[in-house]
Protein backbone atom coordinates (compact mmCIF):
# COMPACT_ATOMS: atom_id res chain seq x y z
CA UNK A 1 0.00 0.00 0.00
CA UNK A 2 0.97 3.59 -0.57
CA UNK A 3 -0.19 5.98 2.11
CA UNK A 4 -0.08 9.67 2.94
CA UNK A 5 0.62 10.32 6.61
CA UNK A 6 -0.11 13.62 8.30
CA UNK A 7 1.77 13.41 11.59
CA UNK A 8 1.82 15.83 14.52
CA UNK A 9 5.39 17.07 15.08
CA UNK A 10 6.29 19.03 18.19
CA UNK A 11 9.78 19.52 19.63
CA UNK A 12 8.69 19.75 23.26
CA UNK A 13 5.85 20.87 25.53
CA UNK A 14 6.74 24.54 25.14
CA UNK A 15 7.17 24.55 21.36
CA UNK A 16 4.41 25.08 18.80
CA UNK A 17 3.42 21.95 16.93
CA UNK A 18 2.12 21.34 13.42
CA UNK A 19 1.09 18.52 11.12
CA UNK A 20 3.82 17.30 8.75
CA UNK A 21 3.03 15.26 5.64
CA UNK A 22 4.93 12.12 4.63
CA UNK A 23 4.50 9.51 1.90
CA UNK A 24 5.16 5.83 2.66
CA UNK A 25 5.11 3.05 0.09
CA UNK A 26 5.36 -0.73 0.17
CA UNK A 27 3.28 -1.06 3.34
CA UNK A 28 1.96 -4.58 3.88
CA UNK A 29 -1.61 -5.10 5.05
CA UNK A 30 -0.19 -7.51 7.65
CA UNK A 31 1.95 -4.85 9.29
CA UNK A 32 0.85 -3.41 12.60
CA UNK A 33 0.33 0.35 12.75
CA UNK A 34 3.51 0.74 14.79
CA UNK A 35 5.49 -1.30 12.25
CA UNK A 36 4.27 1.10 9.61
CA UNK A 37 5.59 3.99 11.73
CA UNK A 38 8.88 2.09 12.10
CA UNK A 39 9.10 2.01 8.30
CA UNK A 40 8.51 5.76 8.15
CA UNK A 41 11.19 6.38 10.77
CA UNK A 42 13.72 4.22 8.93
CA UNK A 43 13.19 6.35 5.84
CA UNK A 44 13.50 9.58 7.84
CA UNK A 45 16.74 8.42 9.48
CA UNK A 46 18.24 7.50 6.10
CA UNK A 47 17.42 11.02 4.92
CA UNK A 48 19.10 12.51 7.97
CA UNK A 49 15.80 13.74 9.40
CA UNK A 50 14.49 13.47 12.95
CA UNK A 51 12.35 10.32 13.38
CA UNK A 52 8.83 10.59 14.76
CA UNK A 53 8.75 9.99 18.52
CA UNK A 54 5.94 7.72 19.71
CA UNK A 55 5.30 5.59 22.80
CA UNK A 56 5.48 1.79 22.64
CA UNK A 57 6.71 -1.12 24.72
CA UNK A 58 5.25 -4.64 24.66
CA UNK A 59 3.44 -4.29 21.31
CA UNK A 60 1.08 -7.03 22.49
CA UNK A 61 -1.85 -4.93 23.72
CA UNK A 62 -0.90 -5.46 27.36
CA UNK A 63 1.20 -2.57 28.69
CA UNK A 64 -0.89 0.44 27.59
CA UNK A 65 2.13 2.39 26.36
CA UNK A 66 1.01 3.00 22.79
CA UNK A 67 -1.18 6.07 22.53
CA UNK A 68 -2.18 7.58 19.21
CA UNK A 69 -5.23 9.36 17.89
CA UNK A 70 -5.69 8.00 14.37
CA UNK A 71 -8.07 9.83 12.07
CA UNK A 72 -9.73 11.35 15.11
CA UNK A 73 -10.20 8.07 16.99
CA UNK A 74 -8.22 6.98 20.06
CA UNK A 75 -6.21 3.92 18.94
CA UNK A 76 -7.81 4.09 15.49
CA UNK A 77 -10.84 2.58 13.74
CA UNK A 78 -10.82 -0.75 15.59
CA UNK A 79 -11.54 -1.37 19.27
CA UNK A 80 -8.01 -2.38 20.15
CA UNK A 81 -4.69 -0.86 21.12
CA UNK A 82 -2.62 0.95 18.50
CA UNK A 83 -0.01 -1.81 18.51
CA UNK A 84 -2.67 -4.41 17.68
CA UNK A 85 -4.20 -2.31 14.91
CA UNK A 86 -3.14 -3.67 11.51
CA UNK A 87 -2.83 -1.90 8.21
CA UNK A 88 -5.55 -4.10 6.72
CA UNK A 89 -7.93 -1.66 8.39
CA UNK A 90 -6.86 0.93 5.79
CA UNK A 91 -6.99 1.14 2.00
CA UNK A 92 -4.27 1.81 -0.55
CA UNK A 93 -4.04 5.56 -1.15
CA UNK A 94 -5.55 6.53 2.21
CA UNK A 95 -4.54 9.70 4.03
CA UNK A 96 -4.06 9.02 7.74
CA UNK A 97 -3.92 11.73 10.41
CA UNK A 98 -1.84 10.76 13.46
CA UNK A 99 -1.92 12.86 16.62
CA UNK A 100 -1.06 12.45 20.32
CA UNK A 101 -3.61 12.16 23.13
CA UNK A 102 -5.30 15.55 23.51
CA UNK A 103 -5.80 16.50 27.18
CA UNK A 104 -4.42 19.28 29.35
CA UNK A 105 -3.43 16.68 31.95
CA UNK A 106 -1.35 14.85 29.29
CA UNK A 107 1.21 17.45 28.12
CA UNK A 108 3.14 16.63 24.96
CA UNK A 109 6.73 15.53 25.59
CA UNK A 110 7.69 15.28 21.92
CA UNK A 111 5.73 14.59 18.73
CA UNK A 112 3.27 11.80 19.60
CA UNK A 113 4.59 11.15 23.13
CA UNK A 114 2.63 12.55 26.06
CA UNK A 115 3.33 12.59 29.80
CA UNK A 116 0.77 10.31 31.48
CA UNK A 117 2.32 10.46 34.95
CA UNK A 118 -0.97 11.97 36.18
CA UNK A 119 -2.32 8.42 36.08
CA UNK A 120 0.56 7.25 38.28
CA UNK A 121 -0.22 9.88 40.87
CA UNK A 122 -3.89 8.83 40.93
CA UNK A 123 -2.79 5.25 41.60
CA UNK A 124 -0.35 6.39 44.29
CA UNK A 125 -3.19 8.21 46.06
CA UNK A 126 -5.02 4.99 46.85
CA UNK A 127 -4.50 2.14 44.41
CA UNK A 128 -3.16 -0.30 47.00
CA UNK A 129 -4.36 -2.56 49.80
CA UNK A 130 -3.29 -3.21 53.38
CA UNK A 131 -1.59 -6.61 53.49
CA UNK A 132 0.61 -8.24 56.12
CA UNK A 133 4.11 -9.18 55.05
CA UNK A 134 5.29 -12.76 55.02
CA UNK A 135 4.28 -15.84 53.09
CA UNK A 136 1.42 -15.68 50.61
CA UNK A 137 -1.90 -16.58 52.25
CA UNK A 138 -3.82 -19.68 51.23
CA UNK A 139 -5.80 -18.85 48.09
CA UNK A 140 -9.08 -20.06 49.58
CA UNK A 141 -8.58 -18.47 52.99
CA UNK A 142 -10.73 -15.47 52.02
CA UNK A 143 -13.85 -16.53 50.10
CA UNK A 144 -14.90 -14.12 47.34
CA UNK A 145 -18.36 -14.46 45.77
CA UNK A 146 -18.20 -15.26 42.05
CA UNK A 147 -20.06 -12.07 40.95
CA UNK A 148 -17.60 -9.94 42.96
CA UNK A 149 -14.61 -11.79 41.50
CA UNK A 150 -15.94 -11.31 37.98
CA UNK A 151 -16.57 -7.61 38.63
CA UNK A 152 -13.05 -7.18 40.00
CA UNK A 153 -11.42 -9.00 37.08
CA UNK A 154 -13.43 -6.98 34.56
CA UNK A 155 -12.13 -3.71 36.01
CA UNK A 156 -8.61 -4.99 36.62
CA UNK A 157 -8.25 -5.38 32.85
CA UNK A 158 -7.66 -1.61 32.55
CA UNK A 159 -4.13 -1.08 31.16
CA UNK A 160 -4.00 2.66 31.84
CA UNK A 161 -3.45 3.62 28.21
CA UNK A 162 -5.47 6.85 28.47
CA UNK A 163 -7.74 6.25 25.46
CA UNK A 164 -10.71 7.10 27.68
CA UNK A 165 -9.28 10.56 28.35
CA UNK A 166 -8.36 11.12 24.70
CA UNK A 167 -11.83 10.12 23.51
CA UNK A 168 -13.75 12.14 26.09
CA UNK A 169 -14.86 15.58 24.83
CA UNK A 170 -14.19 16.88 28.36
CA UNK A 171 -10.83 15.14 28.83
CA UNK A 172 -12.20 13.29 31.88
CA UNK A 173 -10.39 10.40 33.57
CA UNK A 174 -13.41 8.94 35.32
CA UNK A 175 -13.34 5.57 33.54
CA UNK A 176 -9.68 4.97 34.39
CA UNK A 177 -10.09 6.10 38.00
CA UNK A 178 -13.28 4.11 38.51
CA UNK A 179 -11.68 0.93 37.13
CA UNK A 180 -8.76 1.26 39.53
CA UNK A 181 -11.06 1.95 42.48
CA UNK A 182 -13.72 -0.66 41.74
CA UNK A 183 -11.45 -3.63 41.20
CA UNK A 184 -10.09 -3.18 44.75
CA UNK A 185 -13.19 -1.92 46.56
CA UNK A 186 -15.30 -4.94 45.64
CA UNK A 187 -12.84 -7.39 47.18
CA UNK A 188 -12.45 -8.09 50.91
CA UNK A 189 -8.71 -7.36 50.63
CA UNK A 190 -9.56 -3.81 49.60
CA UNK A 191 -12.09 -3.20 52.37
CA UNK A 192 -9.80 -1.43 54.90
CA UNK A 193 -9.13 1.50 52.53
CA UNK A 194 -12.50 1.40 50.78
CA UNK A 195 -13.61 4.90 51.79
CA UNK A 196 -10.26 6.67 51.86
CA UNK A 197 -9.35 5.11 48.50
CA UNK A 198 -12.25 6.60 46.58
CA UNK A 199 -11.95 10.00 48.27
CA UNK A 200 -8.18 10.25 47.78
CA UNK A 201 -8.09 8.94 44.21
CA UNK A 202 -10.98 11.11 43.02
CA UNK A 203 -9.41 14.08 44.79
CA UNK A 204 -6.08 13.46 43.07
CA UNK A 205 -7.83 13.08 39.72
CA UNK A 206 -9.41 16.52 40.18
CA UNK A 207 -6.06 18.02 41.20
CA UNK A 208 -4.44 16.74 37.99
CA UNK A 209 -6.75 18.93 35.91
CA UNK A 210 -8.84 16.31 34.14
CA UNK A 211 -12.23 17.46 32.90
CA UNK A 212 -15.59 16.70 34.43
CA UNK A 213 -17.63 13.67 33.39
CA UNK A 214 -20.96 14.18 31.61
CA UNK A 215 -21.48 10.47 30.82
CA UNK A 216 -21.28 10.86 27.05
CA UNK A 217 -19.96 7.30 26.88
CA UNK A 218 -17.10 7.98 24.46
CA UNK A 219 -14.62 6.65 27.03
CA UNK A 220 -16.22 3.20 27.18
CA UNK A 221 -16.52 3.08 23.39
CA UNK A 222 -12.79 3.79 22.95
CA UNK A 223 -11.54 1.54 25.77
CA UNK A 224 -9.59 -1.33 24.18
CA UNK A 225 -10.29 -3.55 27.19
CA UNK A 226 -14.03 -2.93 27.29
CA UNK A 227 -14.31 -1.32 30.72
CA UNK A 228 -18.06 -0.60 30.95
CA UNK A 229 -19.62 2.80 31.60
CA UNK A 230 -21.35 1.36 34.68
CA UNK A 231 -17.92 1.46 36.29
CA UNK A 232 -18.30 5.22 36.69
CA UNK A 233 -21.75 4.80 38.23
CA UNK A 234 -20.35 2.30 40.74
CA UNK A 235 -17.54 4.67 41.67
CA UNK A 236 -19.96 7.56 42.14
CA UNK A 237 -21.98 5.45 44.58
CA UNK A 238 -18.79 4.60 46.47
CA UNK A 239 -17.83 8.28 46.58
CA UNK A 240 -21.24 9.38 47.89
CA UNK A 241 -21.15 6.69 50.58
CA UNK A 242 -17.65 7.73 51.62
CA UNK A 243 -18.48 11.45 51.77
CA UNK A 244 -21.49 10.81 53.96
CA UNK A 245 -19.42 8.70 56.35
CA UNK A 246 -16.42 11.01 56.49
CA UNK A 247 -18.22 14.34 56.16
CA UNK A 248 -15.84 15.35 53.34
CA UNK A 249 -16.98 16.91 50.06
Amino acid sequence: MKLTLRVWRQKNADADGAMSTYEVDGISADMSFLEMLDTLNEELILKGEDPVAFDHDCREGICGACSLVINGDAHGPERTTTCQLHMRSFEDGDTIDIEPWRASAFPVVKDLVVDRSAFDRIIQAGGYITAPTGAAPEAHATPVPKPDADFAFEHAECIGCGACVAACPNGAAMLFTSAKINHLNVLPQGAPERETRVLDMVGQMDEEGFGGCTLTGECATACPKGIPLVSITSMNKEWLRATRTSGKR
